[in-house]
């Protein structure tokens, strides 16, 4: 089976695709990443000592509002009216990063995977600017789809190994 990119039209032209017709459902995604640090600066974060401010807090608004706007910045998404965003930031100490989990949930007719994977990346470019002026040298990386539940494709799992 040849699947095709849904947002070409058949001369290759890129297009919103029209989801007029499909039945609203229940649609949710989870998207996760990191920002890797030296030690020192996931100390600084960890107790509060950056000085731009509470860099967990920001990341985490940030993400949010970031999933809410995503049809603004991903020029072929669809306006989409959340009905659920949680953002996670977990510090580990053995790697020394910061892990970000992001969940989002709709009803509508389109998914919210972009939203979630939105919402990862801005958490983690809040991370970098709040702490840049003492590690200049972070890695944002490992972001990718975890899950999507609901429409018309299914159910998706990304294999963890």
């Amino acid at each position: 089976m040849t699947q095709q990119l849904t947002h070409l039209d058949e001369q290759g032209t890129a297009r919103m695709v029209d989801v007029g017709t499909k039945p609203d459902s229940e649609r949710s995604a989870t998207a996760a990443g990191a920002v890797y640090m030296r030690p020192e600066t996931l100390r600084l974060i960890r107790d509060g000592q950056i000085k731009k401010g509470d860099v967990l807090t920001v990341a985490r608004v940030a993400g949010i509002m970031a999933a809410k706007r995503t049809s603004e910045i991903i020029p072929l998404c669809h306006p989409i009216p959340l009905t659920h965003i949680d953002l996670e930031l977990a510090l580990d100490e053995a790697e020394s990063a910061i892990h970000i989990r992001a969940s989002t949930r709709t009803i509508g007719k389109t998914g919210v995977e972009m939203e979630a994977l939105t919402a990862v990346t801005a958490a983690a470019l809040t991370i970098y600017d709040m702490a840049k002026a003492v590690d200049r040298g972070m890695r944002i990386g490992d972001i990718r789809l975890i899950s999507k539940q609901g429409g018309q494709h299914g159910d998706y799992t990304a294999d963890e190994s």
